[in-house]
């Protein structure tokens, strides 16, 4: 990489840190321009330049630890060797990257991103399709087999994380009822029998 195209990166990741620190500790209301380039020591015209907006610059920041999470998801199935444990590891990895990185899992499981996810769900979606494509790769010919019910992949996606999703939602947002640990325990027998043929 170039040394110009170095600096680029270097604004840009100085800009989506910054954000995330504005955020965990502001929250949503506080992330405005003057804050990120007060909190980055970045140029406005920098932030325009590498992102186009605030939107921008938040919408990219949630694409970084989304790819963060669902590397963390593939990376755990790889070293599944059924689909059981698949889903185990899975409820596992989810709930302890909630739990080591609880600013960044807030954004992803706000309403920004939310809201970002239900206006540009498809390109959201064609993004991280690559990052994706393994656990449905890793999962298909477990459906084939018969060792899980034979059902659309996205409703496959639905039964899985749909409630792990919501756990961590449920802890995210403060409540003190929500154990974690245990709900890496309870979880996956639970979701196990949504998928069993």
């Amino acid at each position: 990489m170039a040394p110009k195209q170095q600096r680029g990166a270097a604004t840009a990741d100085r800009l989506l840190d910054a954000a995330l620190r504005v955020y965990a500790e502001e929250g949503e209301q506080g992330i405005t321009v003057s804050a990120l380039t007060k909190a980055s020591g970045v140029s406005l015209g920098s932030l325009y330049h590498h992102f186009g907006s605030v939107d921008g610059l938040m919408s990219a920041l949630v694409m970084r630890w989304l790819g963060r999470l669902l590397d963390e998801l593939a990376a755990a199935l790889v070293r599944s060797r059924t689909a059981r444990t698949g889903v185990r590891a899975l409820v596992r990895a989810y709930l302890d990257f909630v739990q080591e990185y609880p600013d960044a899992s807030r954004l992803m499981h706000s309403s920004f991103a939310d809201r970002a996810g239900m206006a540009r769900g498809r390109e959201l979606r064609d993004a991280q399709e690559a990052r994706l494509s393994p656990m449905a790769e890793w999962l298909r010919p477990r459906v084939e087999s018969g060792e899980v019910a034979a059902l659309p992949m996205p409703l496959i996606e639905a039964l899985v994380l749909g409630p792990v999703v919501g756990v961590a939602r449920r802890w995210l947002s403060g409540v003190d009822d929500v154990d974690l640990a245990e709900a890496a325990r309870v979880l996956p027998d639970r979701i196990w029998r949504s998928l069993a043929p």
